[in-house]
């Protein structure tokens, strides 16, 4: 009797490990080399978050995978900063709004954001990490960011 639990919590652990490295060792998605499921205003992509969080959630989350669908998103650029692991981050918005679309780039992509200026209008391509959200108690702006974004030249 012994024998056989010891052989079946034998057997659970190194299932466990198996599919530990399964995960651990899984390909990244390479978000660059997948078509693009839309190509969107960065001040519609908000709005469409902010309007319906439910119904953006639908549309732009892939259902089957639990992955944001590859989105390529147009605006105006506000801000150009680096993260903290070094990477550039790009936020696109316009004067007139409250919330916008922060782009992270990673560290192979880090290069293109060297000519981009305030105020120039770009396409980005990139996934959806969280959606834009806003607190009108504590006036708090969330914007949309998006991550391993790449400019579509």
């Amino acid at each position: 009797m012994k024998s056989k639990i010891i052989k079946v919590v034998i057997a659970i652990v190194l299932i466990g490990i198996g599919y530990g490295a399964y995960i651990w060792f899984m390909p990244h998605r390479n978000v660059q080399a997948v078509e693009a499921f839309e190509t969107i205003e960065a001040t519609d992509l908000v709005n469409a978050f902010i309007t319906n969080k439910e119904k953006a959630n639908a549309t732009y989350l892939d259902s089957e995978e639990g992955e944001s669908k590859v989105l390529i998103i147009k605006g105006k650029v506000s801000k150009i900063s680096k993260d903290q692991l070094g990477q550039q981050v790009i936020l696109l918005k316009n004067e007139k709004d409250k919330m916008g679309v922060s782009c992270s780039f990673t560290l192979e992509t880090s290069s293109q954001v060297t000519g981009i200026k305030i105020g120039d209008t770009v396409l980005i391509k990139g996934v959806i990490r969280s959606g834009a959200e806003y607190d009108a108690d504590l006036d708090l702006v969330e914007n949309i960011i998006i991550e391993k974004s790449a400019l579509i030249k």
